[in-house]
């Protein structure tokens, strides 16, 4: 099946409604203040920023107003270890294509020791999701993206690149255009600027404005990588200077 030309989420659509506190986390944060909706590519979205600047905040929200459990997973998963996710998903609205996706997953590297406790103890022998705490942290992850994942389907990822070397950042881009020829569609919050580098994607990154699409070559991540790897000597000279 080709890549999708209409996404199956279209936009979300974020709803000042009672309970929404301009003054208070996380509707505080500019990433959430000051959008109003979200607007996502067919095949690719990408959000990129700073520690802090509320991008999982956001991508959280978006995967539980989708249907994901918050602590990942996919849509039939329910399970909570601590309630700590914030309450912006319920000022969400999906604006949905009437295509529906066959396959979904959540994807949260913070939380995926625990949703791999969870499979363990769900006697699941579904394909990347067996024996997970027996394989590194880095197995598990590319036998999740690999063996999970069926195509047709929506996929939101916090960090994938997390335990991911390199190379296996390589290796992902490769699985993640086989799975976006395969009529699926991701929303991927990501510091890498080797994933950041897929083509034909949309990169929204956090600022004090709020969200800002924008360029790879634009982006933080790209410019400070390249910085570095062109003088790495004048960096390192500056950082580790005495004073």
């Amino acid at each position: 099946m080709p890549a999708l030309d209409r996404p199956y989420w279209i936009e979300a659509r974020l709803e000042r409604r009672e309970g929404w506190d301009d003054d208070a986390y996380p509707f505080n944060v500019p990433a959430v203040r000051r959008t109003e909706t979200l607007t996502f590519h067919p095949r690719v979205t990408f959000l990129v920023g700073e520690n802090g600047s509320g991008k999982s905040t956001l991508i959280e929200a978006l995967a539980v107003a989708w249907g994901f459990n918050a602590e990942g997973g996919s849509r039939d998963h329910q399970y909570s270890t601590r309630a700590s996710h914030s309450p912006l998903h319920r000022f969400i609205r999906p604006v949905r294509a009437p295509r529906k996706a066959t396959d979904g997953y959540f994807l949260r590297a913070e939380s995926y020791f625990t949703t791999a406790t969870y499979l363990e103890a769900s006697g699941t022998n579904r394909a990347g999701q067996t024996r997970v705490h027996e394989k590194s942290h880095g197995e598990a992850f590319f036998d999740l993206f690999e063996n999970r994942l069926q195509g047709n389907g929506l996929y939101i990822l916090d960090e994938p690149e997390a335990a991911l070397s390199p190379s296996r950042q390589l290796s992902f881009l490769a699985r993640l255009h086989q799975l976006v020829n395969d009529g699926s569609q991701f929303i991927i919050a990501t510091h890498s600027p080797i994933i950041l580098g897929y083509p034909d994607a949309w990169i929204y990154q956090t600022s004090p404005h709020g969200l800002d699409r924008v360029a790879y070559e634009d982006t933080e991540h790209y410019a400070v990588t390249r910085g570095f790897l062109n003088r790495r000597e004048t960096y390192l000279d500056v950082l580790l200077a005495d004073d």
